[in-house]
């Protein structure tokens, strides 16, 4: 990076800070902004996050460049409430990024070696339990580290890949197939016993090893349901045109028809 392009970067950060500072002024400040809490921003800051990866799933680069813009101003909203309290500041937050970020890369920054992704990955494992370690943290479980606010799809992937890694695991996909079978049948049985909370137990089951077949596929579950997901809106969209009267003055015979026709074009 050029001196010109860092002055520039160091620039825009400060007007960036000073604007989110004046936001959160209580004299003449924004009245939404000031009402907000670390509680009520997270939600918004998840969001943000999500809408990062949507741009990036459409390969809409001026979106994604507009995305990651809105998910640093929830680090920089953070950052601003914490700073008013005396908790730390922005400053302090990229130096503890920068820090880590160097320690956790031992073999660029440092004599270690890594020859290749998977012991870049082994080694960044190690470190991270060194620092537990060393804030007290103990390993207590090969499960440590996932967070229970995660999306409920990549909770169960890190999980499962976590378990796996101490040997926790089936070895090839066909047995995970065949667990799906079986979930599906414990399923079918609670629904004729019409217990909702063992339905919803058993349907949460059915995820759950559905999240482990794709893992032994070596397919991201997140993306593949995105997939159905955009596929089912494209082809609704379609019936939605083929259709010459509301939706809800169709039988299921004719709803059927109309999909079937919508199915016909890629």
């Amino acid at each position: 990076m050029s001196d010109n392009q860092s002055s520039s970067s160091e620039a825009a950060i400060a007007e960036l800070l000073a604007i989110m500072a004046r936001l959160r002024d209580p004299d003449g400040g924004c009245p939404w902004d000031l009402k907000q809490t670390f509680d009520t921003v997270v939600p918004y800051t998840v969001e943000e996050a999500f809408e990062v990866a949507e741009a990036v799933a459409r390969r809409d680069y001026p979106e994604l460049r507009e995305e990651l813009g809105d998910l640093l101003l929830q680090v920089v909203f953070h950052s601003q409430m914490a700073r008013e309290q005396g908790l730390f500041d922005f400053a302090e937050v990229v130096a503890v990024l920068n820090e880590k970020m160097v320690r956790r890369h031992p073999h660029v920054f440092g004599d270690e070696g890594a020859a290749d992704a998977e012991a870049v990955k082994v080694n960044w494992e190690v470190i991270k339990a060194g620092e537990r370690a060393r804030k007290g943290r103990e390993h207590d479980s090969a499960l440590d580290g996932v967070p229970e606010g995660l999306p409920a799809l990549q909770r169960a992937h890190k999980l499962q890949k976590k378990a796996s890694k101490v040997g926790f695991d089936w070895r090839q996909p066909a047995p995970v197939r065949d667990q799906v079978g079986l979930e599906l049948a414990e399923l079918d049985r609670a629904l004729e016993e019409g217990d909702r909370d063992a339905i919803e137990d058993e349907l949460g089951d059915v995820f759950f090893t559905l999240v482990n077949l794709a893992r032994h596929l070596k397919l991201d579950p997140d993306l593949a349901l995105r997939r159905a997901s955009d596929k089912f809106e494209r082809r609704f969209r379609r019936v939605e045109r083929l259709a010459d009267a509301p939706l809800s003055d169709y039988d299921e015979a004719g709803l059927d028809a109309l999909w079937r026709q919508a199915k016909k074009t890629p």
